[in-house]
């Protein structure tokens, strides 16, 4: 199996955003393209890594990613 991650590129890197799924805010401070596979069979997906406030990184899918807007 290969371990070839790779950093992708993205318009809201360093900026805030909200994870959709969960509802959680924090900075998107990257997004990997990753082996998400448990098995013998490769399965790529890029996933976003948000820091929360609290400081903790946490993982989500991008398209789980939107801009924080201010009110």
């Amino acid at each position: 199996m290969s371990e070839c991650y790779a950093y992708l590129p993205h318009q809201l890197l360093r900026r805030r955003v909200r994870d959709i799924a969960s509802g959680t805010e924090g900075e998107l401070m990257a997004v990997i393209n990753e082996n998400v596979s448990d098995t013998g069979v490769e399965r790529w997906m890029p996933l976003a890594y948000i820091r929360a406030a609290s400081g903790r990184e946490f993982t989500t899918a991008v398209g789980n990613v939107e801009p924080v807007t201010a009110v």
